[in-house]
């Protein structure tokens, strides 16, 4: 595989003068710690080593993005026809409603990050959907374009066409091109870039800010509690909002609904548009996993389409019911991993490879029938990189998981972390590892 060989080469460049790349590594490091990479008041963790990827990787990216964007619009369908499809899901009265206004554009998931262990070509197993909140494009591209200036990887430039993801002013686009769906009379639309204060990434936030203004549109950064529906219009102060580029995750906006009242009436009266709408939830609860091996919905996909699913959706039941079914888990714990049906960030996942048969029988007491689901363990694929340890180089394995971001149902980049752990997450320690694009080889006439 081209990622592996793209590797390997990386590391015997940094094997040949050790000294010099520790020492780039650590202006690396104080750049990244005055750029705007910071995730909850700290820079993002990172190696002296990205991942190259190649243009027969993206095209796998894009075919796995068709398949998934076609089965995510036809289970949406079914959930907006039919009542009893609905009951599957459990989700609360208000989100129920909301999920079936029309948004005013035909798109149902208009960004995601769908995370994937990627073992290259159709070697992949899907780990996490992540739809409305989705994050860390920021992180991504910041790390990216410092490590696109460093030593080692200018070395690997003399040789190959690389480059970056870009993925701020992609996002920028491809969100306007959606907004004119909804109403193409209003050429430069006023933006929000909203969610609650307490939740939000706000070095993130201003980065798409900056991006929105200078493409020629007002934006702004909203707490929704500060919208005003008056007379038919959403206001953030004086200014009439437009566009909502959502960034609430959708269990956050239920749970604190009382609060944003004003935003909830004015979505429901279609006064705003609101990137991504409240269907997009459909795809981002965990439930979506089991409910994906249901019979009823896979008789409605192709033959395509269902086997993209047996292949690489992991299986997934509900952990609760009989107690034959917490046997099994406690019995095979090293073969499942349990999640939280809503969540993000990994809250509350456990792998029970990572604990003791009697610490997991706890674990499994604590949670039974609590909204939890049991699912296939895959153990991620392993990547080598280069590590400086007491100022000695070390060549480590990390374990990956690779973010897919698609943008109006289209791959627009990645985002990919590596850990040491069976959960690789920031709650569980981790690097992010920035993505690179292998264009090609370098002609001898393209050198000169």
């Amino acid at each position: 595989m081209d990622m592996k060989r793209l590797t390997d080469e990386y590391i015997d460049i940094i094997k040949k003068d050790v000294d010099k790349y520790r020492d780039d590594y650590e202006k690396a490091i104080e750049a990244v710690a005055n750029s705007t990479a910071i995730y909850k008041g700290e820079p993002v963790p990172f190696l002296y080593e990205p991942i190259f990827y190649t243009q027969s990787d993206v095209e796998r990216f894009n075919e796995i993005g068709r398949i998934l964007m076609s089965i995510t619009d036809k289970v949406t369908q079914k959930y907006i026809e039919s009542p009893q499809y609905r009951k599957k899901f459990g989700y609360p009265q208000l989100l129920e409603e909301l999920i079936l206004i029309d948004q005013g554009y035909d798109i149902n998931v208009p960004i995601g990050r769908f995370d994937i262990f990627y073992g290259g070509n159709d070697d992949f197993k899907f780990c996490e959907f992540n739809t409305d909140g989705s994050s860390a494009m920021n992180e991504d591209n910041t790390l990216a374009r410092i490590l696109l200036e460093s030593k080692a990887v200018k070395k690997m430039r003399e040789k190959y066409d690389i480059e970056y993801f870009e993925l701020i002013y992609k996002w920028v686009d491809e969100s306007i091109d959606i907004f004119k769906k909804y109403n193409n009379a209003i050429a430069r639309p006023n933006v929000a870039i909203v969610d609650f204060k307490e939740s939000g990434t706000p070095y993130e936030f201003e980065e798409f800010k900056k991006a929105y203004i200078k493409r020629g549109y007002r934006a702004e950064i909203v707490d929704p509690r500060e919208l005003k529906y008056i007379d038919g219009k959403l206001y953030y102060e004086d200014m009439n909002i437009d566009m909502i580029y959502r960034r609430i995750v959708t269990r956050e906006f239920i749970e604190k609904s009382s609060e944003i009242s004003d935003l909830i009436e004015a979505y429901r009266n279609g006064a705003v548009c609101m990137i991504g709408s409240m269907k997009s939830q459909i795809m981002h609860n965990k439930i979506i996993f089991k409910i994906l091996y249901d019979e009823d919905t896979l008789e409605f996909l192709t033959d395509e389409e269902r086997n993209f699913i047996k292949k690489h959706i992991p299986y997934t039941e509900e952990f609760k019911g009989s107690r034959s079914v917490y046997e099994k888990v406690l019995k095979h714990k090293d073969d499942y991993i349990l999640k939280p049906k809503d969540s993000y960030g990994s809250k509350g996942v456990y792998a029970g490879k990572d604990f003791t048969y009697e610490d997991w029988s706890k674990k499994l007491d604590e949670v039974f029938g609590k909204d939890y689901l049991f699912q296939e363990f895959f153990e991620p694929y392993k990547i080598k990189f280069v590590v400086f340890e007491d100022g000695k180089l070390k060549i480590k394995e990390f374990g990956t998981i690779t973010g897919l971001f698609l943008y109006n149902e289209k791959f627009a980049g990645l985002y990919t972390r590596i850990g040491e752990n069976s959960i690789i997450s920031g709650l569980h320690g981790y690097y992010t590892a920035p993505n690179l694009l292998q264009r090609g080889r370098f002609s001898l006439s393209q050198k000169l």
